[in-house]
């Protein structure tokens, strides 16, 4: 059975940097069976986040055929995969595209992120669009039996990790500068 992803709309009150409250609306996904159950997951998720009163103001199915989150990496992006395939009989060349929520840093990492989960794809296929997506966070359904658990505190670790600060190394080439000689 393939999961169903629901993006729901959360509108609630944020502080802000400078301490000020606005209220601000942000997308989130869970998987669900059903719109009721993809209710109420998020109203149970965000409880965790959320301590004032939130409002759920929009509940759709999300379009995406996989999720995969990555370590170090802090926002999601929306890769389209173009399928490939050869008709025999009418002789031309079809195209299905679908969507993967890739979980990065940067367009660049989240193409190379897309190009090494599609790495053992037999068939063609192409990536014509990556981009930022809207989505704060994911939250995936798991039953709570033992493999689950090990699933879910592996995704969450995945989800939850920050991306690695490199300090930038000190210069320290020299070079010479050789002096030309007038002829």
């Amino acid at each position: 059975m393939s999961t169903t992803w629901y993006e729901c709309k959360v509108k609630y009150r944020k502080t802000d940097e400078t301490g000020g409250q606005k209220i601000t609306t942000e997308p989130y996904l869970v998987d669900a069976l059903s719109y009721t159950e993809a209710e109420s997951r998020i109203n149970e998720e965000m409880a965790a986040y959320i301590s004032e009163e939130f409002k759920i103001t929009n509940i759709k199915v999300a379009n995406y055929a996989e999720i995969h989150p990555f370590e170090n990496c802090d926002r999601w992006f929306k890769s389209k995969i173009s399928l490939l395939a050869y008709d025999e009989e009418s002789g031309k060349e079809r195209k299905t595209n679908m969507y993967f929520l890739v979980q990065a840093n940067d367009v660049k990492e989240a193409f190379d992120n897309t190009m090494g989960i599609m790495q053992s794809t037999m068939g063609e296929y192409n990536i014509p669009a990556v981009s930022e997506s809207p989505i704060m966070d994911v939250f995936p359904y798991f039953s709570g039996e033992e493999e689950d658990l090990e699933k879910i505190e592996k995704f969450n670790a995945l989800k939850a990790s920050r991306p690695e600060v490199v300090a930038e190394a000190e210069d320290t080439m020299e070079f010479a500068v050789e002096e030309e000689t007038a002829s």
